[in-house]
């Protein structure tokens, strides 16, 4: 039915030109007419792919599948065009995935620039900007890609751990028309349309890849949370695992379970295949609804519900409980800090990202754990709220290593940063990224800026994880 309605429309398209044209041949009209019916037919699907970026989800390719293979050497950037977008790359495959490079199929994909204003997926109050050093994390790909357009401006209001950002996250979709001839490996052509196809699948790299939108109920306290679950591919019980507890920021707040993945890259980096290639691990990202259920101020109820969820989840799978991780931005960094002060034996190690804490003397029992921190001078709130935390452990003996970092190197500029600090082997590590090399370009220069941008930066350090996944209780 949907093929008969695209003919339908192909030739109401291309009728009225030729009643208009200089031929009044009818045959060859018909002619025309079959031939551009003919080559839309033949494309019998369409897939928009999504990657995650620092700055959230964005669609960065579509996959044309037709009824014949493909030549790689008919096709070409001039060949296809996306609405709204900007095709960087064009070539076939065999299946509906980025390649890198082309192979004969039955497939034609089309990447496009993830720094188009129509990639975004996901979209709140701070995505209308980009910097060169900002990662995706996608299936068999580089993690140092950049993202997003180099323009707009946004700004935030401080809503507790985080700001209210108005997260939205739509469907991705886009429009193909294919505007030159290509050609099947057998010979045959396919000639050029006016009439775009619509992508009516889309694959969500490493998000699909979650159990999404679980429930937890806790027994103890009656509250319940939503949640997703990355459980390692070719999961074996008799082997045991590490676990991530990642937590999105206040501002993220949402009753959809699928914004803590598609935001930005504080869940998914752990799942990324490159990283589970070498680190397989349990990735758990729960979904906060509003405050009072994220606990970055302490609340008591929500943390032991989060601590039941954890304990569901070890419980369910085989866990090494050696080796459990809490991570988390703004609002989750703060609500880790409490979850280490509340059960200081319960995770190995502590990546916070952009948290603080105003009663210094509950934080002591952090001097006991491994952390590693890291802030923006120019977020007044969380740069002086986190140098309180490190003092208070430094006063408590703890040996801190500090540094100030430039935060829009790249993931391979940041590599002998993270190496030269974790030489010095020490259980605290407490990294400041400088005032004015955070904010991305089209942001302002403000105390809200830098604070979103700091985990921007922050989640594409691979030395951090890696130090991270090398401690153990």
């Amino acid at each position: 039915m949907k093929r008969r309605s695209m003919l339908a429309g192909i030739t109401a398209m291309t009728a009225a030109p030729l009643v208009t044209g200089c031929s009044s041949d009818d045959s060859a009209k018909a002619d025309i007419t079959a031939a551009v019916a003919t080559s839309v037919a033949h494309i019998i699907g369409a897939t928009a792919i999504t990657e995650v970026f620092a700055d959230g989800q964005k669609l960065t390719t579509v996959a044309l599948k037709y009824d014949k293979e493909i030549a790689r050497s008919s096709v070409s950037l001039a060949a296809f065009r996306v609405k709204d977008r900007t095709v960087t790359n064009v070539y076939t495959n065999a299946t509906a995935a980025k390649a890198g490079h082309g192979a004969n199929g039955a497939y034609v994909i089309i990447e496009l620039s993830p720094h188009d204003a129509a990639a975004r997926v996901y979209t709140d109050a701070f995505t209308g900007s980009s910097a060169s050093a900002t990662g995706a994390s996608s299936a068999g790909a580089s993690s140092t890609r950049p993202s997003g357009p180099p323009t707009g401006s946004a700004s935030g209001e401080r809503k507790g751990g985080g700001m209210s950002s108005g997260a939205t996250l739509k469907t991705a979709t886009a429009q193909v028309t294919q505007v030159a001839t290509v050609k099947t490996t057998d010979g045959d052509s396919y000639a050029a349309s006016s009439t775009a196809v619509k992508t009516s699948k889309v694959v969500n790299l490493i998000v699909d890849d979650f159990q999404q939108g679980l429930k937890y109920t806790d027994s103890a306290t009656g509250s319940s949370l939503t949640y997703n679950l990355y459980i390692p591919e070719d999961y074996d019980k008799t082997k045991s695992y590490p676990l991530v507890l990642f937590m999105h920021d206040a501002g993220t707040t949402s009753t959809n379970p699928l914004i803590t993945l598609t935001h930005g890259l504080g869940a998914v980096v752990w799942a990324d295949p490159l990283w589970q290639q070498e680190n397989p691990c349990f990735v758990l990202a729960p979904q906060f609804t509003d405050q009072t259920d994220e606990g970055s101020d302490g609340n008591a109820t929500a943390l032991k519900t989060i601590k039941g969820l954890i304990d569901s989840v070890t419980s369910k799978y085989s866990v090494d409980k050696t080796r459990l991780y809490t991570t988390g931005q703004s609002g989750g960094a703060m609500t880790s800090i409490a979850l280490d002060f509340t059960y200081p034996d319960l995770f190995a190690a502590s990546f916070l990202v952009a948290g603080q804490w105003e009663d210094l003397e509950a934080v002591k029992p952090l001097a006991r754990q491994k952390i590693w921190a890291v802030v923006s001078q120019g977020d007044e709130t969380a740069y002086p709220g986190m140098t309180g935390i490190m003092d208070t452990i430094t006063k408590e003996g703890t040996p801190v290593s500090r540094a100030v970092w430039n935060g829009q190197l790249t993931p391979s500029e940041f590599a002998p940063l993270t190496a030269e600090m974790r030489a010095k082997n020490t259980p605290v590590n407490f990294v400041a990224l400088k005032k004015g090399t955070v904010v991305w370009p089209g942001l302002e220069e403000s105390s809200v800026d830098n604070h979103i941008c700091t985990w921007r930066a922050a989640y594409t350090i691979t030395g951090i994880r890696e130090w991270v996944f090398e401690q153990k209780n």
